[in-house]
């Protein structure tokens, strides 16, 4: 008696449901946490090193601060087009700008506490006109990271919309696929 063997039957992979959840403030502050422990490790962990802290330029402060305004812009045109001109836009285009804004929260989280922690190791100390000036520009690096955070959530934000079904039981879902 020979038995024939039956090719398995493949179970059906799930699709994905299309929703992207909301970056949440659990998040940004682990990002914000880990951020700060590593500036504020920076200026000792430097000076052993190299035997001098590192210096914080006007370049990066302000493209931080450049990112801040690029990623506000961006909210208000998204905003402006779903929900004041009732506009529909691609799918693609909606996931990327979720991607853009959820990653931008995070590293921008991470990078403003790096520069805040950094600004609080300096903190206490009385030298030179240079820890005065690395206090000031990391604050100001600081700052630009919690715009980026809080352009990029309303980013996340302005690409919520009103679901098209009435029966749904979400009130809002996602523009994304």
């Amino acid at each position: 008696m020979s038995r024939e063997l039956e090719p398995e039957e493949e179970e059906p992979t799930p699709q994905p449901s299309g929703h992207v959840r909301t970056t949440g403030a659990g998040t940004v502050t682990v990002f914000a946490l880990i951020g700060l422990v590593l500036g504020w490790l920076l200026r000792p962990v430097g000076t052993r090193v190299n035997g001098v802290a590192p210096t914080v330029g006007w370049l990066p402060v302000l493209t931080l601060l450049f990112v801040a305004v690029i990623l506000g812009s961006v909210a208000w045109v998204t905003y402006r087009s779903l929900h004041r001109r009732h506009e529909r836009i691609e799918p693609h285009q909606a996931v990327n700008r979720l991607v853009l804004a959820k990653s931008c929260a995070l590293a921008g989280a991470m990078v403003g506490a790096g520069y805040f922690g950094y600004a609080l190791s300096w903190l206490g100390l009385n030298g030179p006109e240079l820890a005065q000036q690395r206090v000031v520009r990391s604050v100001v690096g600081g700052v630009s990271g919690a715009l980026i955070v809080l352009a990029s959530l309303l980013l996340e934000r302005a690409c919520r919309v009103v679901d098209d079904d009435p029966g749904h039981p979400h009130e809002q879902r996602r523009s994304s696929p």
